[in-house]
């Protein structure tokens, strides 16, 4: 659910042609072939094995799935997961 305060700050984003991800703190995702995904602006990890990572974000849970899945780093505003990812999904 939006709330006046997201609304504004798209406005303010899109008047200012600031990126929204920055601007509403959404998550940000850049994969590198099936072999690595980048994601910025996360919540939080919620769940690791070699075969799924669950990560918290604003929107949603990001789930990842796939094989041999590796946290290769972990820092406060970015997680880099590396492996053979078959699937990236968001749940609500």
């Amino acid at each position: 659910m939006e709330t006046k305060a997201d609304i504004i700050k798209k406005g303010i984003a899109d008047l200012l042609e600031l990126p929204r991800d920055i601007v509403l703190d959404l998550p940000k995702i850049t994969m590198v072939g099936n072999l690595q995904l980048y994601i910025e602006n996360h919540k939080g990890i919620i769940e690791y094995s070699t075969g799924m990572v669950r990560v918290n974000t604003k929107t949603g849970i990001l789930v990842v799935t796939g094989a041999e899945l590796v946290l290769r780093t972990i820092v406060v505003e970015e997680i880099i997961i590396v492996g053979r990812i078959d699937r990236v999904e968001f749940l609500q």
